[in-house]
């Protein structure tokens, strides 16, 4: 059976192709998402400009600790950026527990596309959204 749309188990972080191939994630580090989860078990780190060292607003890693999350949405429901969805691949139990559960941003990532294609009515809904807020930018 298909799962209904709002179903929601694991968090992945969304991506667009970039040039050469590279993912180009939506997440800009902010820090919400790890904010206001119930169990704390979202870790972010930010990439730094090798030559000036300040901040970039890209994630350097980002993991979540599958086996301590709750599946509440709420990471997902709060990110400003729509970098944060929630997944409905339920399949994913081991017989391990630890380090293998703690998922990283190369684990985590999915295209834009596998997120339309699990949520087509919300993906219509936000794209609608984000088409009137550059609309009324450029006016």
């Amino acid at each position: 059976l298909a799962a209904p749309e709002e179903f929601r188990v694991i968090p992945f972080l969304v991506y667009e192709a970039g040039k050469n191939g590279e993912r180009d994630y939506r997440c800009i580090t902010c820090g919400i998402c790890a904010k206001v989860c119930p169990t704390q078990y979202i870790f972010i780190t930010r990439k730094k400009d090798p030559e000036t060292g300040k901040p970039i607003p890209s994630p350097e890693a980002f993991y979540i600790d599958t086996d301590k999350c709750m599946n509440c949405g709420f990471c997902a429901e709060f990110c400003p950026f729509d970098a944060i969805k929630m997944n409905h691949d339920f399949e994913v139990s081991t017989y391990e527990r630890g380090s293998s559960r703690i998922y990283n941003k190369e684990k985590l990532g999915k295209p834009l596309d596998y997120y339309a294609k699990i949520r087509p009515i919300n993906y219509d809904l936000e794209e609608e959204e984000r088409k009137l807020k550059a609309a009324a930018k450029s006016a």
